[in-house]
């Protein structure tokens, strides 16, 4: 078999936390059995390694998210890189044409579609192993994986099988899917509850070739390359209304260990195990509350109850965590810029943006890059930059020209400049850029790895 996790999204339901760039898979807020830190994207990767199933899994990401997923799993982490951010069909149709004309995978081979950030037991992978064997068994084109509800949902898909309600013994044993429903009210999730409803976990098994020849009735290419270039002409839209919808053969099993999708503030807060992270507090008066602030001033939460405040360079949240769909309805409808960036060599935020008399536009950032780290070569072309060192040492390629810099030195970029800077040390920069023009698509990245860099330089 092989396993494609699914990692996009748009970073709005765990805002100020989570951004465009920073989606919430990402954010180190979960407990590690060692009483570290660890993200959604971290733990699923360590678990598939528990299990002995991640030789079988590749990653599917959009090219933004790349860097920030080889900085949590390594650089050597399998991805199918997608041109830009879409919904999940067209995530889905160039994963299975990467494993068909580039993986050389058997076009009779199991392939099982899951999301990053969901939050299982150990005994969920016990399941996955057994996924291709019951997808066999079960003669449909699709096999699903759905959980038995705990509570009327307005938040999560409901799968309605034709028989009656899963017993506590037959949930692993298949059953034709008669509907779905996406996201009901509460009254009417409870009907579909009664009725034997299942969430949909996200989770779905099918043959390479049913997806390699979906791509073919709709006139897409099948070779990853040729997929890759025509990305925008597929439909923006899920998997779900694409294919699993629309395919009369599917069968569901009901997985009833633990499952949680952590989408939202209420469910994530039942799987953090602090009540503070961050500078701050938490009186003990307030019950059931917590604080996850990532700004270098303190904030203190004082006699209230079952709250969450979360605070980032992108603002500060302080809501109920029963305020549910209103908070979500909220949260998708905001379109800030990020201020906050995690990378694979580092971080950087916004710490000033403004537009002069003379029309030129200026932002500022922190930067900072940890030792033995580098970003990438590249240059320009709407906008100079000028650093400041304010710590630690590093060194600069600036037009080829190579040097040693350190605390104090500054440094001026201009236009069409190719540029990088590898540090010795931890080393913190502030980034000032100017032009008529700035946005984070003005980059063209001539290298990525130091090793590359001075190879191409004849630096070596």
């Amino acid at each position: 078999m092989k396993i494609i996790l699914l990692s996009g999204g748009s970073g709005k339901r765990l805002w100020p936390l989570s951004n465009s760039n920073r989606a919430k898979q990402y954010l180190s807020v979960l407990g590690t059995p060692t009483g570290g830190m660890e993200s959604m994207l971290q733990r699923l990767w360590r678990q598939l390694d528990e299990a002995d199933l991640q030789e079988h899994t590749r990653i599917a990401t959009c090219r933004q998210q790349v860097e920030l997923i080889q900085g949590q799993v390594g650089e050597k982490a399998p991805l199918i890189i997608e041109p830009e951010q879409r919904d999940t069909f067209p995530a889905v149709a160039l994963a299975a044409a990467y494993l068909y004309s580039i993986a050389g995978v058997s076009l009779s081979e199991t392939v099982i579609i899951m999301p990053v950030d969901a939050y299982v037991g150990s005994d969920f992978f016990t399941c996955i192993r057994g996924l291709p064997k019951l997808f066999r068994e079960s003669r449909s084109e699709m096999l699903m994986i759905g959980t038995r509800p705990s509570f009327p949902s307005e938040q999560y898909g409901y799968i309605v099988p034709m028989a009656s309600p899963y017993t506590d013994d037959e949930e692993m044993y298949e059953r034709k899917v008669r509907t779905f429903k996406e996201k009901p009210h509460e009254a009417e999730a409870e009907s579909l509850i009664k009725n034997g409803a299942l969430w949909n976990s996200g989770i779905y098994a099918f043959q390479l070739d049913y997806m390699i020849s979906t791509l073919m009735e709709r006139g897409l290419p099948i070779h990853y390359d040729e997929l890759y270039k025509q990305y925008g002409r597929m439909p923006n839209s899920s998997f779900e209304a694409e294919v699993t919808q629309k395919t009369s053969s599917r069968s569901v099993i009901c997985f009833d260990g633990e499952w949680k999708d952590l989408g939202s503030w209420k469910t994530l807060s039942e799987k953090i195990s602090f009540d503070r992270l961050g500078i701050g507090e938490v009186s003990d008066d307030s019950d059931q509350s917590q604080l996850i602030n990532e700004l270098d001033i303190p904030i203190s939460i004082i006699g209230l109850n079952n709250v969450i405040v979360a605070a980032s360079q992108d603002g500060i949240l302080v809501t109920s965590k029963d305020a549910g769909s209103v908070l979500n309805a909220k949260l998708l409808s905001m379109n800030e810029r990020p201020k906050f960036e995690e990378r694979r060599w580092g971080h950087s935020k916004v710490i000033d943006s403004a537009v002069l008399p003379s029309g030129l536009h200026t932002v500022t950032k922190r930067v900072f890059i940890a030792a033995g780290q580098n970003i990438s070569y590249q240059m320009h072309f709407k906008r100079r930059e000028v650093w400041t060192i304010l710590s630690g040492k590093g060194l600069l390629i600036l037009d080829e020209a190579y040097r040693v810099v350190e605390q104090g030195d500054a440094i001026t970029i201009p236009e069409r400049s190719r540029h990088s800077i590898r540090a010795v040390t931890d080393l913190e920069l502030i980034e000032v850029q100017t032009g008529k023009q700035i946005n984070e698509e003005d980059v063209i990245t001539l290298g990525v790895t130091w090793d590359e860099i001075t190879s191409q330089l004849n630096m070596a």
